[in-house]
This record gives structure tokens, C-alpha cells and sequence, in this order.
């Protein structure tokens, strides 16, 4: 049996019955959408507030949310009503005596929800299950002081609720599995996706996805492109839905920042979630993004938005030599075609080093992680050109480049002609190792491996949590396994030998999985 199939068959745990009382703590936007999912689900659901006449007013917007999806046709009118009456203002904790089921949606603070949660003990029943929404403190931290923690376990929930499949599950250290286990069923029964995990620092998703942020912010800081640049290489090139700086910007830096240095404290201070200074700056000057204004963007009015740099047009090559079967080498050759753009393939065996084109005494190779300048020098080939990795080489816009520091001008010129005969805009980095996508990809997929070889998680609900709760093109995982997972192990390694930094460490599943010639999800 492989890693991938040990915890992804969903458990045969039967859900909250629909008639089981349903209480939600916290009327913000996550406790708000919360209720709603479960109201829509059929549960009665009690909503109580700290803050007087907050679940009240939260009551009124999710109604409104309701008559909106009858007015689009996505419930009936009668559904919506239905809905809207099965919620209820609590006056207090008081009322919550018959919840079958308590979410906790409130401040991210251990000792509040602790508190809360003991207070509850004294007022619910004994079969009262407890699911706390908390996205980064320990499950286990929050039940250790209750009298029966067993009951206690994550459900963790993503902002919007109503829309956001994705429905994290987390186990601690004394949750009972049959808990675990009718959560899990609940909220698949609820409409949603949800996947176990166990309870470590950022669970799955703030976990896996730190590298997102913390590698775009290496290359920025590192000068290898602007904010825009880099962006617009991960939508476009990548196909993430937004890119990093942008997404940083949308979440607020003093949010983002705060996760990223939660998770680096909890593992003891790794490098592989080592903070960027770039970002405390920007939380020190209080650029907060969006909603202060100004962070890697200038969002105030009159503010105009930079554009990505592109490489000036350049002659298309006269002699384009195309080498090897990668994925990258038949998608530039379609696009040739395509576009009436004369090409042969090499009759020798030059691709052998991993080549793909050659034009105008360029050499083009997709990045392995090491440097263009790097590659040449062990090649003894001048003209390297490195081209970036692509979600999907026949239809990406764009795509990035790096340059041997002692290529010749005229030959990197013949380059990029070539790849904007392809029809790609490209946009030059500067000599970065691993250019922008390729590295990010690389870093997801080894944190992934790594939560998947602890435990945390399987290789299925690692994919899934990363395409449901942060909308990846692509699980990074089933990711790794389709740009080949040697590949992969190679670009970590070249990484960790360029930077001498123990951040780039090639997670054991990886690397058991390359010795046994194995696929992540075989």
C-alpha cells in the first residue's frame, strides 16, 4: 500500500443528524458563514456573540445572502425562508445546552478559547461535540485544559465559508477518532470537502503554502524581478489564480506576516519558514495592503497599478534546432508551427544534456535549480539560457528566462525571438537559481512531501486541501509527480548546494520515492 492510500478513504462515520442543534461562537465573517453552511445543511443553528446585537445583524446578513441565491436560481424561495428561520440569536452560552455540535469561531487567542471552551463543559452535554475553527493554534493546546478533550477537534473552515470547499479536519493529541471521524462526515454531508489532518503547526494548508510567499519574496529580495514581474509569471506561466505579492496584499501583511512567523517559531526556528525582513518592513511602516492602502502595490486613489516587464521584440531566429521529448521542446515546436515559424529537430544526440532549442548560438535548457551561469560553467557552453517551469507549455503567455552572466548579448537575444515567435511575453530575471516558478513548485511540493511523511496528512488530502482551500492549479504532489519527481529531488539539491542553507532539504518522501522509482501517488 502506498503513502497516498493510507488515510484517503473517507471513514464510514455517519454525520450530525439534521435535527441536531448546531451552535456557532463568533458572529464575524467566519462564525457568520459557518451558521450559514449549516442552516443550509438543515441544522437549527444557535449564534451568540460577545459583542451585543452582533448575532442578531449577522442573522439579518446571512438571510440576505439566502433571498440572493433564490434571486440567482441556486435555491428555491422557499429553501432560502426555511433556511433563514432555522437561525437563532443566543442571548448568551446559557442557550447552547442542547448543542449537539459547538464551532468556536472566535479570536485567534489560546487562553480564549480554552476559557470558553471550559466554560462550556459546565453547560452542554456530555456527547456535545467541541470543533474549534482556529487556523494555526494547536488543537492540542486548546483541549489540554478541558476535562474532556477527547471531544475537542479541528474544523477549521476557509473565508468565504459558504463557497470555499475545502474543510480541514484536525485531529489532536487526545481527540477521540470517532470524533474526528463524524466531523468528517458532517461536513461532507454539508456540501463540503474535507480532509484530515493532525494537529502541527499551520496544519495543512498555512503549512504547505508558506513557500508560496517566502520564495517570491527570496527572488524579489534577491533582485531577480519586481513585485509585478514575479506575478505575473506565477498566473501566467504557473496559472495560480493571483500571484504572490498581489495575494499578500489581499490577505494583509500583518496577518500573512504573523502566520508565516506562528509557524517558523513552532517548528523551532527552521529555515525552510524563516520570515522575510522585505515584509516585517512593510508591517513595521504599517503597509498593511488593501486595507491600509499601500503594501508591494499602492492601492490609494490615483494610484496606477505597474505593469510586468517584458522583453523588448527581438528578429525571429533563422535557424531553430529543437532537441529531446520534454514537454517543453513539443510545445515549443507546436507553437512554431502554429505560427508558421520554420524549425527542425536535431538528428544527433546534442539533447542529451537536457537541451531543448538551440538559435543563434543560444542554448536554451529548462532550470534544473542551478543558475544559468552555473550551468555553463560546468557545461563549458557560454550561451546558456534557462527557460522557467509551466503549469502547461502549449498554452502559457508567459513565460521567464535567465541568462548565462557571460552569454553574448546577440545570443540571448536570439533567444527570447525565439520564444516570442512561440508567442510567449517574455520577461528576463536576473541569473536566479531555479528562476521563479520551478522553485516555488519544487518548495511546495517538498513541504507537502514532508507534512504527508509525518503524518500530518495523506498525499490525496495534501493535494486537495492546496487546491480547495488556496485554489492551486494543481495539487503539488500530483504536480511533482507529472514534472517527474527526480526532477524535482534535482532542483532541491541544486538549491541547497547554491545556497549552502539547509531551507532547500529534500524531503525523505521524495527522496525514498525517486530510489524506488516511484511515483508520490502510485
Amino acid at each position: 500500500m502506498s503513502v497516498s492510500d493510507t488515510q484517503h478513504t473517507p471513514p464510514r462515520a455517519v454525520p450530525l443528524d439534521p435535527s441536531a442543534v448546531v451552535a456557532v461562537v463568533g458572529a464575524g465573517a467566519m462564525g457568520a458563514g459557518i451558521a450559514q453552511v449549516a442552516a443550509a445543511a438543515g441544522h437549527l443553528v444557535r449564534l451568540v456573540d460577545a459583542r451585543e446585537g452582533a448575532a442578531a445583524t449577522a442573522i439579518d446578513g446571512i438571510r440576505a445572502q439566502y433571498r440572493k441565491l433564490a434571486d440567482k436560481g441556486r435555491m428555491t424561495a422557499e429553501a432560502a425562508e426555511t433556511a433563514g428561520q432555522r437561525l437563532v440569536a443566543a442571548a448568551g452560552l446559557g442557550d447552547l445546552a442542547d448543542a449537539a455540535l459547538v464551532v468556536e469561531a472566535i479570536v485567534e487567542n489560546l487562553e480564549a478559547k480554552r476559557t470558553l471552551y471550559r466554560e462550556l463543559e459546565g453547560i452542554v452535554g456530555d456527547d456535545c461535540i467541541f470543533g474549534t475553527n482556529t487556523s494555526s493554534i494547536s488543537v492540542t493546546s486548546i483541549g489540554a485544559t478541558l476535562r474532556r478533550p477527547e471531544r475537542l477537534a479541528g474544523l477549521h473552515f476557509f473565508n468565504p465559508a459558504p463557497l470555499m470547499a475545502l474543510v480541514e479536519i484536525v485531529s489532536g493529541l487526545a481527540t477521540d477518532k470517532a470524533v474526528a471521524d463524524t466531523l468528517f462526515a458532517t461536513a461532507a454531508a454539508w456540501g463540503k470537502t474535507p480532509v484530515h489532518a493532525r494537529s502541527t503547526p499551520g496544519f495543512i494548508v498555512n503549512r504547505v503554502a508558506r513557500p508560496y510567499y517566502a520564495e517570491a519574496l527570496r527572488v524579489l529580495n534577491e533582485g531577480g524581478a519586481d513585485c509585478a514581474t514575479l506575478d505575473a509569471l506565477m498566473r501566467d506561466c504557473g496559472s495560480f489564480r493571483m500571484g504572490p505579492f498581489e495575494l499578500m496584499d489581499m490577505i494583509g501583511h500583518d496577518v500573512n506576516f504573523a502566520v508565516t512567523r506562528s509557524v517558523w517559531n513552532a517548528f523551532y526556528n527552521d529555515p525552510r519558514f524563516t520570515p522575510s525582513l522585505i515584509q516585517q518592513e512593510l508591517v513595521d511602516a504599517g503597509f498593511f495592503g488593501r486595507k491600509s492602502g499601500r503594501g508591494f502595490f499602492d492601492y490609494r486613489d490615483g494610484a496606477t497599478r505597474p505593469a510586468p516587464k517584458e522583453a523588448v521584440a527581438q528578429s525571429t531566429p533563422t535557424d531553430i534546432v529543437l532537441h529531446g521529448q520534454s514537454a517543453a521542446a513539443h510545445a515549443l515546436a507546436d507553437r512554431l508551427f502554429e505560427r508558421g515559424i520554420a524549425c527542425r529537430w536535431s538528428e544527433g544526440n546534442e539533447g542529451a544534456d537536457g537541451r531543448i532549442a538551440e538559435a543563434g548560438g543560444a542554448v536554451l535548457y529548462v532550470t534544473d535549480g542551478r543558475s544559468a551561469t552555473q550551468r555553463a560553467a560546468e557545461l563549458g557552453i557560454a550561451n546558456v539560457v534557462l527557460i522557467d517551469l509551466a503549469l502547461d507549455y502549449a498554452s502559457a503567455s508567459r513565460i521567464a528566462v535567465g541568462a548565462a552572466i557571460n552569454a553574448w548579448a546577440p545570443a540571448i537575444g536570439a533567444a527570447i525571438g525565439l520564444l516570442q515567435a512561440a508567442g510567449f511575453a517574455v520577461s528576463r530575471l536576473n541569473d536566479i537559481p531555479g528562476l521563479i516558478v520551478m522553485r516555488t513548485v519544487a518548495m511546495l511540493a517538498n513541504e507537502a512531501a514532508d507534512a504527508v511523511n509525518q503524518g500530518v496528512c495523506d498525499a490525496r488530502g495534501a493535494d486537495a486541501a492546496m487546491r480547495l482551500g488556496v485554489n492551486y492549479p494543481r495539487g503539488p504532489l500530483e504536480w511533482a509527480d507529472r514534472v517527474g519527481l527526480p526532477a524535482v529531488r534535482d532542483v532541491l539539491a541544486n538549491l541547497t548546494r547554491f545556497y549552502g542553507e539547509d531551507r532547500y532539504r529534500v524531503s525523505p518522501l521524495i527522496q525514498q520515492h525517486v530510489f524506488a522509482g516511484k511515483n508520490i501517488h502510485d
